[in-house]
Order: C-alpha cells, then structure tokens, then sequence
C-alpha cells in the first residue's frame, strides 16, 4: 500500500492538539483503527506512538550473491535495511558502515534529552514510504504573541530514515497559528538546524546538536522582527500584480498552447483570490506579509495534489523545497519593492 493513500495517512500517521488546529485534510473516521484514533485533542501521548508507530525495529540483513551454478556468497561490502516485522519490506541496501538510527532511539529518547524533558508534548508523528521515514514534531511550551495578530508556537521537528533518503535532522520551525502553516526558514533567515549522517560516527552526538540549535526564545525574537518588517512594508495592487506574474509568469514570447496559458493564468487568479479572501491572508493584504503569506498558503494548501500534501509538506520542509520558495518570493518582493 502506497503511503500516499488515505488509509495509510489515518493508519500511520497522529495528529495533536486539534482543539486549537482543527482535523488533518485527511482525517477519515472510517479508515483508522477505531480502537486507535489517529488525532487527539491535546498532545498525542508518547506511549501511543510506540504502540502504533514505532512497534518495530530496522534490522540489517546480508547481502546474498549466487552463481549460475547455484554457489552462494555474502558481499560483506554490503547490507540491506528491513523492516523487523516484515522482512520482506526491503528499504535499500547500503554500505556496511551504514548505521541504523532507530525510530525510537533518534526521534524520541534523544529529543526528551534534547529538549531537558522526558514528557514529551507531541504535536505530530508518522510514518511515510511503508516506514522508510518518520518524523516527529515536539511542541514547545510558550505560544508566542506578536503585534501582528499572528500566534507563534515554536516546536521542534525531528526526522530521520533506513531508506538512505534523510540524514537524521533536528530543525527548529514555527507553527503560525492562524493559519496552521509551518515555516522552512524565519522569512529568509535559515532556522536552526542539525544533521547527523547514517554514519558509523554518529553515535554519541547529542552533545553537539544541542550546540546547534539555537535558543527558542532568540529564534522566536528574530521571527517576530522579521514578521513586524514585513507588515510595516505597504504594497500596492499594481505592486502585487508585478510579483504574481514574475511568481507564476506567461511566456509571451514562445508560441504558449491555449491550454498552459489558461493553466497559469488560473494559477494568477488563484492567487489574487486568496491574496484578497483568504482569512489566513487578507488581514495582511495591502504589506509584504500579506503577499508572503498569499504565496505560503497557495504552496501548502492549493497546489499540488492533496493526495499526498502532508507528506509533500513535510518533505518539503526537510529537504529544503519550502526554502526555496520561501526565498522565490521574498527575491520577487525585493525586486518590484523597491
């Protein structure tokens, strides 16, 4: 089963403190395990996220060769990754100075450590790719208040993979309250962010991601800055106009088929739309914030496929994607703003 799939979204994935966020997209009733409920008022308890998330372990498993005439050797080169409770679940083979870094062990124990608490205050956890990654985020306990009328509660993503796909990263984000979007980089400031290789070096390293994470109350203060210059900075219509057609541009001097230019054309209006009405925007419309926030919320919550958005969100976030747009449209602001 894909991990794209509904069903595995409310099967292998929880959400928490919905009494201030609301459901997932994805939340079917009828898809979990109904004596195993997939979102939680408050924060999801540790011990249901061992129960259901990570009741298993990778092992490594010998990489077999065989001749044509049936002799057999192991490549003690290389190693496989599989799933303890389903060895025939193969995430990748790798050399033998991979090191596995379990779920548990990596996301868990050494965030309580990290975080100087051993009752952790989950705000999200799950399985992707059929356990080939995980994530978890660690909800921080100060909700910070700005003049703005955002709420920002900083929080603590850990995630890591045996699908050699993610080094195990430690990143400071935010979730903006009022609109539930979780922000790669302060604004254009990178947050604090750790990563340790799958790497026969990697034991022991706790100490030195702790150095480099950053304080939550600094980061907190830079964001809040940069949220406070944005919203003083005023953009007109015509000002808008310019940054969503360098954002979503028309080629207008390559023979463009009807049906593109329709494609992004909606894309433009999309974005005008939710500039204007969207309540996560339109009380910024008129600043540079209100045009961020335009562009952030069309990336989480409109385009792409939402078979796959939480997953895509979260990947996104991890390998550096939401940067990258983050940085799109604060490069186009820049250039028309000026």
């Amino acid at each position: 089963m894909s991990a794209e799939t509904l069903k595995w979204l409310n099967e292998n994935t929880k959400v928490g403190f919905t009494e201030e966020r609301g459901n997932a997209w994805h939340y079917r009733a009828d898809l979990q395990n109904q004596d195993k409920p997939n979102h939680y008022p408050q924060a999801i308890p540790v011990s249901d996220v061992l129960r259901d998330l990570f009741n298993w372990k990778a092992l490594e498993a010998d990489i077999v060769v065989r001749t044509a005439d049936g002799r057999e050797s192991v490549d003690a080169t290389r190693k496989a990754i599989v799933r303890s409770d389903d060895p025939s679940t193969v995430f990748g083979v790798f050399k033998s100075s991979y090191t596995i870094h379990q779920y548990e062990e990596w996301l868990l124990k050494q965030v309580a450590n990290l975080v100087d608490d051993s009752d952790l205050a989950i705000g999200t956890a799950g399985l992707l790719r059929s356990g080939g990654k995980a994530f978890v985020t660690i909800e921080l306990p100060e909700t910070v208040k700005t003049p703005m009328g955002f709420d920002i509660r900083p929080h603590l993503l850990a995630c890591t993979s045996h699908d050699g796909t993610l080094s195990t990263t430690y990143q400071l984000v935010s979730t903006i309250v009022v609109c539930d979007n979780t922000l790669a980089g302060a604004l254009g400031e990178q947050t604090p962010q750790h990563k340790v290789r799958h790497s026969k070096n990697s034991i022991g390293k706790l100490q030195t991601v702790r150095d480099a994470l950053t304080i939550v109350h600094e980061y907190s203060d830079n964001l809040t800055a940069e949220l406070e210059r944005l919203s003083a900075q005023a953009v007109t219509d015509n000002q808008f106009q310019s940054i969503v057609e360098r954002l979503v541009p028309v080629d207008l001097s390559m023979d463009v088929r009807p049906q593109v230019k329709a494609r992004v054309e909606n894309k433009q209006e999309l974005l005008r739309h939710i500039y204007k009405n969207d309540s996560r925007v339109a009380p910024w419309s008129g600043t540079a914030l209100g045009v961020y926030q335009a562009w952030n919320t069309f990336q989480h919550h409109y385009a792409g496929k939402d078979s796959n958005r939480v997953e895509r969100n979260m990947l996104n976030g991890v390998m550096g994607k939401t940067k990258e747009q983050d940085d799109l449209v604060l490069s186009a602001m820049k250039a028309v703003l000026v």
